[in-house]
């Protein structure tokens, strides 16, 4: 019997129901990336854009962009992962769960 690789390619301790996070540099990253991923993944549903100042500093431009993310109904797959990574990155940021 096979496994769903679900079960076989995320790490034991990975929530694959929990909220991800891109962390982006710009609100402008952040847009552009929920923009890409609500066109490729409708199943993601709607996405939202939140401001992360970082701890201790007033200023603008030493703010985070988030672009939080809920799981779709079915869990988070490998291969949405894979997308999600793909994004954040071309987009000069990250993934983190949330």
């Amino acid at each position: 019997m096979t496994e769903s690789p679900t079960t076989t390619d995320l790490p034991d301790d990975f929530d694959p129901h929990g909220r991800l996070l891109l962390v982006l540099p710009d609100r402008d990253a952040a847009e552009e990336a929920s923009e890409e991923l609500s066109a490729d993944h409708p199943d993601l549903g709607e996405l939202e854009i939140v401001r992360d100042a970082l701890a201790g500093e007033d200023d603008a431009e030493d703010a985070q962009w988030l672009v939080v993310v809920e799981a779709p109904e079915t869990g988070w797959t490998p291969a949405h992962l894979r997308a999600l990574d793909a994004v954040a990155v071309s987009h000069e940021g990250w993934r983190e769960e949330g």
